[in-house]
């Protein structure tokens, strides 16, 4: 969603820390609060990174990320596959970018996606559905 591994590190670490500060017995639904606090730091990560790159003069590329040590045969096949997903994505709003990766990557209802994007289940729906178009 990020589209650097350095950026969701960071968001990650952000989330921890709010995490940690909750008292969890307040918490109905650890993991639609873990969901929120998530898909609010990386849109507001999206937002500031979209307002750094307008004034950036270079070309944006994602950065490769190798996970392990034998992938000779498969890397041309990811990279062109990394690449045209990061293309995609580019041209999504932060918004529509997160709906569509917690929608068709992770599998999330449209009920929970609302509740962590800040908007109506109805909006959601379409949202997610332009995006995919």
């Amino acid at each position: 969603m990020l589209g650097s591994a350095a950026d969701a590190e960071d968001v990650l670490q952000e989330t921890w820390l709010r995490w940690v500060k909750v008292d969890l017995a307040r918490v109905r639904d650890k993991r639609s609060y873990l969901l929120r606090i998530t898909t609010r730091q990386s849109l507001n990560r999206l937002r500031t990174m979209r307002q750094r790159k307008e004034t950036y003069v270079g070309s944006w590329l994602p950065e490769p990320l190798l996970t392990t040590p034998d992938v000779a045969e498969d890397v041309e096949l990811a990279e062109s596959v990394s690449m045209a997903m990061m293309l995609v994505l580019e041209q999504l709003s932060p918004i529509e970018r997160a709906v569509f990766v917690l929608r068709e990557v992770f599998e999330v209802g449209y009920d929970e996606i609302a509740e962590a994007v800040g908007k109506k289940p109805v909006a959601v729906r379409q949202i997610a559905h332009r995006a995919r178009r």
